[in-house]
């Protein structure tokens, strides 16, 4: 089915089931073009959340699924493709090593990342009893469960020194958790997770890069390591690297995270140039997700992402609490 065909039946499509399209900034450019909103995870979910219709379709990973049904639990939450998951939120675990293939919402899908030790946040939790634990979004509904209070790679060290206690458990990005020790006094345990596309980044990729483009800022984002964001001139989530390239005088930058998110960055500053560090830094799951599947979904209201009660209930409280923090 062309395009101009398969795009004119899924807004026609969506009208009839009062669906909104939601589109991660790492989406394929003709799936963010067609989404009514794009952004971070969180805000998504949080703008689905406050939007009145009866389906949400999400482009975006499991972790973001979830947390767009637990904020509207009355919603139905449709995610095109089931098998597009986040490494590095299959990289923490509660219970025990993941099996080759687990259940996700009725699905057998294949773990994006084997954990290879027996290791769990239990077990980290009993080793450190009075730390409050700290979950990044990019976790999942079940961590986020078991977890008191969530953090966005924009809010990490505002949530971090809120807390009252002195130690404390970041999961599951030791980036994360390393961008956010250099900015607080507390002692930060971190678990041994990452982005496999941030985490590759070098300094010598940094430096090469502004070899090539040495009128250009570099922008990274906070799940590199940090010696890299060390180098940048700006340090920022994908939401605040839209805002800040959007605003700075500049008119080059070197954008330090999935290229996807260049596509957003070029439409709304068209006057600007934009260079990715690196041109392998895609994420294969965040490109799973196309017309023809949101399509599929809309018209066979499936596959459903549906986080079962109790464990939305204690997730949304450390989402809560997340958001009460000013």
């Amino acid at each position: 089915m062309v395009k101009d065909t398969l795009i004119e039946e899924i807004l026609s499509l969506k009208s009839e089931r009062k669906a909104i399209i939601l589109a991660h900034n790492y989406q394929r450019p003709e799936v963010q073009d067609i989404a009514d909103h794009t952004g971070d995870s969180l805000e998504l979910s949080r703008t689905a959340a406050n939007i009145d219709c009866e389906i949400i379709i999400f482009c975006g990973v499991h972790f973001m699924a979830e947390s767009a049904s637990i904020l509207s639990p009355n919603k139905i939450v449709l995610l095109p493709d089931i098998s597009a998951g986040c490494p590095m939120a299959d990289m923490v675990v509660n219970k025990g090593e993941r099996k080759v293939w687990r259940k996700f919402y009725g699905y057998e899908v294949e773990p994006h990342f084997e954990y290879p030790h027996n290791f769990t946040l239990k077990d980290l939790k009993n080793k450190y009893p009075n730390a409050p634990v700290v979950a990044y979004v990019n976790t999942t509904a079940e961590i986020k469960a078991e977890s008191d209070i969530c953090c966005t790679s924009a809010n990490v060290i505002k949530v971090v020194n809120s807390l009252t206690e002195d130690t404390v458990i970041s999961i599951p990005d030791k980036n994360l958790s390393a961008w956010a020790q250099k900015h607080s006094e507390k002692k930060i345990i971190s678990w041994d997770g990452f982005c496999h596309v941030h985490d590759r980044i070098t300094s010598k990729d940094v430096f090469t890069a502004r070899q090539k483009y040495p009128n250009a800022l570099f922008i990274a984002h906070p799940e590199c390591r940090l010696e890299v964001l060390e180098m940048a001139d700006h340090v920022a989530s994908t939401s605040g690297m839209i805002s800040f390239c959007k605003t700075s005088s500049h008119q080059e930058f070197i954008i330090g995270t999935e290229t996807g998110i260049i596509h957003r960055l070029k439409k709304n500053s068209p006057e600007k140039l934009f260079y990715p560090l690196r041109d392998d830094m895609v994420c294969p799951n965040m490109k799973k997700i196309n017309l023809q599947n949101i399509l599929t979904a809309l018209k066979e209201i499936k596959p459903i992402v549906k986080v079962p009660q109790d464990i939305a209930l204690r997730a949304k409280k450390a989402l809560d609490k997340m958001l009460s923090i000013k």
